[in-house]
């Protein structure tokens, strides 16, 4: 007779997805904190158009990965259960 997960495997595939979107959140806030820097950086050390287009073109670069990392980790919310009748 085949059994469903126990409630120890549900928890730990539970912990172990929210270590995982734990990493992945903090991989994003170091990309941005570190493209804010490079940005204060350059600005600071009075930057070319050149400097600045270098750094917009790295961000585009980084984009397209987060973007596609952000949708596949993010669930679809259920829809909302219908109105019930009225009385």
């Amino acid at each position: 007779m085949a059994t469903s997960k126990t409630t120890a495997q549900a928890f730990a595939d539970l912990q172990a997805q929210i270590t995982a979107n734990t990493n992945t959140e903090n991989s994003a806030l170091q990309l941005i904190n570190g493209i804010a820097a490079q940005l204060k950086t350059a600005i600071a050390n009075g930057a070319s158009p050149d400097d600045l287009e270098a750094l917009v073109t790295q961000l585009q670069t980084s984009a397209s990965p987060l973007a596609a990392a952000v949708a596949a980790n993010t669930v679809t919310p259920p829809p909302p259960p219908p109105p019930a009748p009225p009385a």
